[in-house]
């Protein structure tokens, strides 16, 4: 049983790390295009960072949903399916 519990706990921290990834790399990429962008041209606007963003944030949710879904659609049927063994 305390494996099992063990077992959940790993996999839902490393789904966690899964699903985040996308919209994360998306917004750390974006932001690093335009720091370079405001770096060359010397443009020291702070608000300028955050409308492209937030639209990669939602352009990378958009493409990977479905995948995140799946994952989480398959970490969830692991844990009913498992929960009748544990009594």
């Amino acid at each position: 049983m305390e494996d099992y519990i063990l077992q959940i706990a790993r996999e839902g921290l490393l789904l966690i790390l899964v699903a985040s990834a996308p919209p994360v790399l998306a917004s750390l990429v974006t932001g690093l295009l335009i720091s370079i962008f405001q770096a060359t041209t010397q443009i020291q606007e702070q608000t300028l960072t955050f409308v492209p963003k937030l639209i990669a944030v939602f352009a990378s949710l958009v493409i990977a949903g479905p995948w995140i879904g799946a994952q989480l659609l398959r970490f969830t049927r692991m844990l009913f399916e498992g929960f009748p063994g544990l009594f």
